[in-house]
This record gives structure tokens, C-alpha cells and sequence, in this order.
């Protein structure tokens, strides 16, 4: 049996939450951190990377949910740690001004089970979901589960900001509390019975964790769609940190504009996910790979325009650039995740989770990777020459890593014309 479409909303349910709770922590908490308690800014950014750095135990939690023969379990599992990590961090909050190095080690413990709840749910769940999907609902699947986590972290930002003025500790605490609650609970009755009447169940599998791993690695589709995914991430993060600035700087744009072209860029990415969510499963158009392709070649055109424009600010309008970047960048994410679900159930039997473990993995080191090497290279060649020469390079060369992975694309994925048949990467 497969997913329905209901199902496949209720399992997106599941994504929300995840989206609605992490945006507390590297949003809310992070400007708490730096404006009320006068911290530096490397302090909440280093947590924040502690939180990525631990997803790299994703391929152990996909494995562990391959071989236990029950994902539900790690999906709630995964989720009471994150809420209980959420709430740790925020009870920081109320240590710091008392003391520093209790609040930091409070902090550290907490975001490493920030970290470890989003690996074990989300990765239980997309592996859960690319093994019982049908093939030609991957993308219309992927479509809903990330538009789901978009609504999630907007709906969660805005209404706990609205909560919290006038702002105190002791109702910051209350709103995490609820919200964290009401996650924990929404996921218990999303999750509950779906995998049991899909999937049988399976003999618990005593393969050693390596083991495991070396299999997968040894399956040149798995190895090479992880390159490729640590590539193109790589290039999707690179302007996550400089974007905003390269507005005001270049651009003049006030806090509020920036913050506006910020919300204009994501706007943008959900009319992308939208657009391949709609036409690659309601009308049968293109391929995975088609899409992905698109995307990269459409995100690096957009990376090109963004440099040229800041060669003369004052006749280019910056917003519609950005929102065709975030378009395209909308399109590879989306088709990306559907390739991701539909070569998770490729090699051998009862790796699903372990695949979608490797390749989480290769995309939390290049979010932390990509972010920080573009704001370094912005830095250094800031040194050298003024602001738009120095983000303008950096876009460029994200435009290039983005055409690379377009060629990455086109050599490994399947060339087959329409969404029905599975993405096989090339031997």
C-alpha cells in the first residue's frame, strides 16, 4: 500500500512542526541572545552551528529506523528531544545575566538536542514517506512536506512575536511551552497508525551501524548523489549570510527594507516549490531531473543578475532579482527532495533511512559550510576592493558552483521524460 494524498498532508503536519520549533530557536532566541542580553553575536551563531554539526548523526538515526523496523518511534522520539532541547535553550535565557558559563553549557547541551531531535524525526519521516509514496506523487509529496515546514516557521514567527509584547521572560517561557507541547501532541496524531497499516513489519536487522554505512557507500548511485547534494547545497547557502547586507550596503536599504527583501525571497521560493509541486505531478511535466536542472541553471542566471545590478544600484531594482532568485532556488530545492525520495528506495533493501541519513547530513555540513565561506570571502575580498566588486565575486562564484551542479545533474540522474519513472542515477 501507499500514501494517499491525505496522508501525505498528515505526515507534513509533522514537518511543520519541526519548522515551527526550530525558527524559535535560531530566530527568536538568537535576537534575545543579542540585543536583551547585549551577548555576542558569535555566541548564538556558534550554537546555531553546534545544531548543524550534530546533524551528521543523521545517517545513524536513518539507519537505526531502517534496521529497528519502526520509524514512528524515532519520528515522536526525535520530536520530544527537540522540544525538550527548545525548551532548555530558552530557560538560558534566564541564567545568563546571572551567570555565563553555566548559561553556555546549558546552552551547549541543549542545542546538541536541538540538533539531535531534527535528525532523528525528520529523517525517520522523509524516509518513511520515499517508502511509501508512489513514484509519480514524490514531487507533489515533497512539494507539500516543505511548503507545510514554510508555513510552520511563518505562522509560528508571527504569532509568537504578537505573544510576546510586551516581552518577559517568564511568558517566553509559557509560549516555547505551548508551542513545543502542542508539537509534540500534533506529531503523536499525524504519525499515529500510518506506518503500521503501510509497511510490514519487518525482523529487526543486526547489521552493525558501518557495516550499514559501507554498503551504502559502496552503491555508486547513493555516493554520487551525495557529492552532488554537498555540492549544490553548498551554492544554495552561500548568500544566506551577505544577501541582506549586500543591501544595505550596495543598495542603501534600511533594516525594514532588508527585512522585507528577505520575506520577497522566500515569498519567491514558495511560488517555486509551488510551481514544480503543480506541474510535475498534477500536469506530468518534466522530469526530477529536468527540474533540478532548471533550477540550478535559473538560480546561477539570478546569482549573475544580482552582481551585475550592484555595478550600478541606482537604475536596477534589486527586489524582482531576488524574488527570481528565490523562484529558482524554490525549483531545485523541491525537485532535489523529490530526487532524494525517489533514489532512497534504490540499492539495497532497508537502507531508505540510512540514504536519506547520508544525504541530510551532506546538507547540514554545507549549510554550515556554505554560509560561512561566503561571508568570509565577502570579508576578505572587502579588504582588497569596494563592497559591490566583493559581493558581486561571491556571487559569481555561486553562480558557477550552482552550473556545476547542473552538469553534476545531467551526467548522474536518469534521463527518463516523465515523473512516473524513479530518478537511477547513471552507472
Amino acid at each position: 500500500m501507499q500514501l494517499s494524498w491525505f496522508q501525505i498532508v498528515r505526515l507534513g503536519l509533522v514537518q511543520m512542526c519541526l519548522g515551527a520549533i526550530v525558527v524559535l530557536t535560531t530566530s527568536t532566541l538568537n535576537r534575545l541572545m543579542v540585543v536583551e542580553l547585549s551577548l555576542a553575536a558569535v555566541v548564538p551563531g556558534l550554537l546555531v552551528a553546534l545544531h548543524y554539526g550534530i546533524q551528521l548523526s543523521r545517517p545513524k538515526w536513518g539507519f537505526a529506523s531502517d534496521t529497528g523496523g519502526q520509524r514512528t518511534r524515532w519520528i515522536i522520539g526525535g520530536m520530544v528531544a527537540l522540544a525538550a532541547g527548545a525548551l532548555l535553550a530558552t530557560g538560558t535565557i534566564l541564567i545568563f545575566p546571572h551567570s555565563f558559563v553555566l548559561g553556555l553549557a546549558v546552552s551547549i547541551v541543549a542545542y546538541a538536542l536541538i540538533g539531535l531531535g531534527v535528525g532523528a524525526s525528520g529523517t525517520s519521516l522523509l524516509a518513511l514517506i520515499a517508502t511509501t509514496t508512489a513514484p509519480h506523487r514524490r514531487a507533489g509529496a515533497a512539494t507539500v512536506t516543505w511548503l507545510m515546514m514554510i508555513f510552520g516557521i511563518a505562522v509560528t514567527a508571527g504569532t509568537v512575536g504578537a505573544l510576546l509584547d510586551p516581552y518577559t521572560p517568564a511568558l517566553l517561557l509559557k509560549v516555547v511551552f505551548a508551542v513545543t507541547c502542542a508539537a509534540i501532541l500534533l506529531t503523536i496524531l499525524a504519525v499515529w497508525g500510518i506506518e503500521r497499516r503501510l509497511t510490514a513489519r519487518a525482523e529487526p536487522d543486526s547489521t552493525p551501524f558501518w557495516a550499514g554505512m559501507k554498503e551504502v557507500w559502496r552503491e555508486r548511485r547513493a555516493r554520487n548523489f551525495t557529492l552532488f547534494v554537498f555540492l549544490s547545497m553548498t551554492a544554495y547557502f552561500m548568500q544566506e549570510l551577505i544577501l541582506e547586507p549586500y543591501a544595505g550596503l550596495v543598495f542603501g536599504f534600511t533594516p525594514g527594507q532588508s527585512t522585507s527583501l528577505s520575506g520577497a525571497q522566500n515569498g519567491g521560493t514558495f511560488m517555486g516549490m509551488l510551481c514544480v509541486g503543480i506541474l510535475a505531478t498534477g500536469f506530468k511535466i518534466g522530469s526530477l531531473r529536468g527540474w533540478v536542472i532548471a533550477g540550478c541553471i535559473g538560480s546561477a542566471l539570478s546569482l549573475m543578475a544580482l552582481s551585475v545590478s550592484g555595478l550600478n544600484p541606482a537604475q536596477v531594482p534589486l527586489t524582482p532579482v531576488v524574488v527570481t532568485l528565490g523562484f529558482f532556488n524554490g525549483v531545485f530545492a523541491v525537485a532535489a527532495i523529490g530526487s532524494m525520495m525517489a533514489l532512497a528506495g534504490q540499492g539495497r533493501d532497508r537502507r531508505e533511512g540510512t540514504r536519506m541519513g547520508l544525504w541530510g547530513a551532506a546538507q547540514a555540513v554545507a549549510a554550515g559550510f556554505g554560509g560561512l565561506t561566503g561571508a568570509a570571502l565577502v570579508d576578505i575580498l572587502r579588504l582588497t576592493t569596494t563592497d559591490a566588486p566583493a559581493f558581486g565575486s561571491v556571487f559569481i562564484i555561486e553562480a558557477a558552483l550552482f552550473l556545476a551542479a547542473a552538469a553534476m545533474a545531467l551526467r548522474i540522474m536518469d534521463r527518463a521524460p516523465t515523473i512516473p519513472a524513479t530518478l537511477v542515477p547513471g552507472e
